[in-house]
């Protein structure tokens, strides 16, 4: 593909653009709703994804030690509790260094300050590889022999799961189906191109113009309105994506919710919007000119 054939594709496909403005503006809107919707699923379950990281490497399992156990009882217990799957590490904590942890976390409340440490139970504190699987492990710590107690935050962790998992069915179902709805718009709009220009379509044909020069033009048209629309669903994704952060940041009942800023996120997120765009709008171009161009 020569230079001049290279220019005479771009303006033509520019030229079919802004020939049918409301449909191509329609077919832009079209690619940026679906990308922005596609997007913040897609950016959900990122972040829901890293929050359950974040949890699997802090979420602990709170093992309490029975009364009356002795220093080697105690050891006994951590090593068996080290050999169950799924733990990554088993610390011990005493009366005394749980008291000390809790006024720490507390200062303000005057009335803990003089309590006994001995009101309180030595304990282990268990990290986990697998959030998954934290049911089935706080299950087989409580089964042991001399632990009186687990707490494992089951819920929370349950919760944190169940967000990641719709997120990431939503995402890839809204992909699929969008995607779809973006390439019949897009096929669409360019196929009302080719009706309009059916008659010198087919003369190109008769003087003998290949089926790829006839193509081009609304190749590039189809890739102008995709890569268009993906341009600005990347600018309206950041700045929704920096509102939604900065509210969460703002709202104290969301404290615990580490949002992963967008600067680490953009050049990922700008790449997927480009394919994502390009591909439907060229698709869409294809689509659209096949049939005009069967023998």
């Amino acid at each position: 593909m020569g230079r001049h054939n290279f220019g005479y594709f771009v303006h033509e496909g520019l030229s079919n653009m802004f020939s049918h403005g409301f449909m191509s503006f329609a077919a832009i809107g079209i690619t940026v709703a679906c990308l922005l919707i596609m997007g913040t699923f897609t950016l959900v379950a990122v972040n829901a994804n890293s929050l359950l990281k974040d949890l699997e490497q802090e979420n602990e399992i709170l093992a309490y030690v029975e009364d009356g156990y002795d220093e080697y009882e105690t050891r006994a217990l951590q090593k068996k509790l080290e050999e169950v799957s799924n733990v990554a590490s088993v610390t011990y904590i005493s009366r005394q260094e749980a008291m000390e942890a809790f006024l720490e976390d507390y200062p303000e409340e005057e009335m803990f300050q003089d309590l006994d440490p001995q009101i309180l139970q030595d304990r282990f504190s268990i990290k986990i590889y697998d959030l998954n699987q934290i049911s089935q492990t706080a299950q087989q710590v409580r089964n042991m022999e001399g632990v009186a107690d687990v707490n494992a935050y089951e819920d929370v962790a349950g919760g944190f799961i169940t967000v990641r998992n719709v997120a990431s069915v939503v995402c890839i179902a809204l992909i699929v189906i969008l995607f779809v709805v973006s390439v019949f718009i897009i096929s669409n709009t360019i196929r009302l191109t080719t009706f309009d220009r059916r008659e010198e379509i087919a003369i190109m044909r008769m003087v003998g113009a290949t089926n790829g020069f006839i193509r081009w033009p609304f190749v590039y048209e189809g890739f102008m309105i995709g890569f268009l629309g993906a341009v600005i669903a990347f600018l309206f994704q950041w700045g929704l994506y920096e509102a939604v952060a900065q509210g969460v940041s703002s709202n104290d009942a969301l404290q615990l919710i580490d949002v992963i800023p967008f600067q680490e996120l953009w050049k990922p997120v700008a790449a997927t919007f480009s394919v994502a765009g390009i591909l439907v709008g060229v698709g869409g171009s294809l689509s659209a000119i096949r049939k005009f161009l069967l023998v």
